[in-house]
């Protein structure tokens, strides 16, 4: 999926691809003014919030170094019958914001249709699962402590000024689950500075940071950080934990009292690892995931009118004479090979409107698209979805 978000990211980072994440902290700038409040502005991350049922910790606020507790700026909307749904209090929030606060709304692809494409976009560049956090900050608020993700970022700011120190690790490459709880931060600083609107940095996982506005005066902040979670050999072993248990040798009783069949044991975990290299984990772990939730397709709607692919990662492309396999999230398809012009506009990851799709492809598009719809590995783009779209990726076939 060519994602012009993406795009930037590279060229600010001096980037070709995803294999440098998780290497080296690195930082740049993007050239493209226009992108950045294409992105997400302080006023629709509001509006985002206004308008939907929210409840800790999908969004929080934080004054002076600690969390604002909840029933400051949230309150119950009751409906004529009595129906209460909690709700953000604008009016409380602004009061916190006017005196300087940090909000924070955890996965906002959830909730907004730009920040769910751009994920899409990464997870399928990267091959990692990605959610985003936005964070806005104002007048001199200060931000987090010190302190280090169990995950790589990539932070683009998009609006205001927010400073920034980002420390060495103390512990190569820590982890959530960790024999170390790695609480002592390194001394060593590799970057301190301001962050502007269209910097990008990339903070690999378990280095320190921490960034704030305080002594900033009036003004302000708003970042998102891209979480992405990157496989470790941990995970790996963990899998095979998962499929040692298919064989009989590995459900049997360890002989605590005469130590016999260790032996055999050992051999059997030898050959397991042999057999299921890291490779067929990554393949397994794309597969594994669930499809994505989406609007689904009912005829008494209307037609069929446009389509995206929305799996989590790119669907394979099996060909095989005269049929060809499609397999995504663990579904596998079989259609007939004629099919193939429309299955690569279709699973491209960009938007497909399919009146234009039957000049490129021809009309077996339009049947082609209402199987994957089925199927889930396409949805229905509907206009908020296509709005996520737009100024970031091109239709395909344009």
């Amino acid at each position: 999926m060519e994602h012009r978000l993406i795009n930037a990211i590279e060229a600010a980072l001096g980037w070709s691809g995803a294999e440098k994440l998780g290497k080296d902290f690195v930082r740049g700038s993007m050239d493209d003014p226009a992108l950045v409040s294409r992105i997400m502005t302080p006023n629709r991350l509001l509006d985002v919030a206004m308008r939907r049922s929210l409840n800790r910790p999908q969004f929080r606020c934080f004054q002076k170094g600690e969390e604002v507790h909840p029933a400051i700026y949230y309150t119950d909307s009751v409906s004529p019958r009595g129906q209460s749904i909690s709700m953000v209090n604008m009016r409380s929030l602004g009061r916190l914001l006017g005196e300087g606060a940090t909000v924070i709304m955890d996965q906002a692809n959830v909730f907004d249709p730009t920040m769910e494409v751009a994920c899409r976009a990464l997870q399928w560049w990267s091959r990692e699962r990605v959610q985003v956090n936005a964070y806005l900050t104002t007048n001199d608020a200060s931000g987090f402590p010190l302190h280090w993700d169990d995950h790589d970022v990539v932070i683009v700011q998009l609006a205001g000024e927010k400073e920034w120190e980002v420390r060495a690790t103390s512990r190569a490459v820590p982890m959530y689950r960790d024999a170390d709880p790695n609480n002592t931060p390194s001394d060593e600083i590799i970057w301190s500075g301001l962050m502007r609107a269209g910097d990008v940095m990339h903070i690999p996982r378990g280095h320190w940071h921490q960034a704030t506005r305080t002594g900033s005066g009036s003004g302000k902040s708003l970042h998102v950080t891209f979480g992405i979670t990157k496989r470790t050999g941990a995970s790996w072993l963990a899998w095979l934990a998962d499929w040692c248990r298919e064989r009989e040798i590995f459900r049997h009783d360890l002989d605590r009292w005469h130590g016999t069949g260790t032996d055999a044991l050992t051999e059997a975990a030898a050959q397991l690892i042999s057999e299921r290299p890291p490779a067929d984990f990554f393949d397994a772990y794309e597969q594994a995931t669930a499809l994505p939730r989406h609007v689904p397709f009912l005829d008494i709607f209307g037609p069929l009118y446009a389509v995206v692919c929305t799996t989590h990662f790119p669907p394979q492309i099996q060909e095989h004479g005269e049929t060809v396999d499609i397999v995504a999230s663990g579904k596998k398809l079989t259609l007939a090979a004629k099919a193939l012009p429309a299955l690569r506009l279709l699973l491209s990851g960009k938007p497909v409107e399919l009146e234009q799709a039957v000049a490129v492809v021809g009309t077996d598009v339009t049947e082609v698209a209402e199987i994957l719809v089925k199927e889930e590995l396409c949805a229905v783009l509907t206009p908020e979805l296509f709005s996520g779209y737009t100024g970031l990726v091109t239709n395909a076939g344009s």
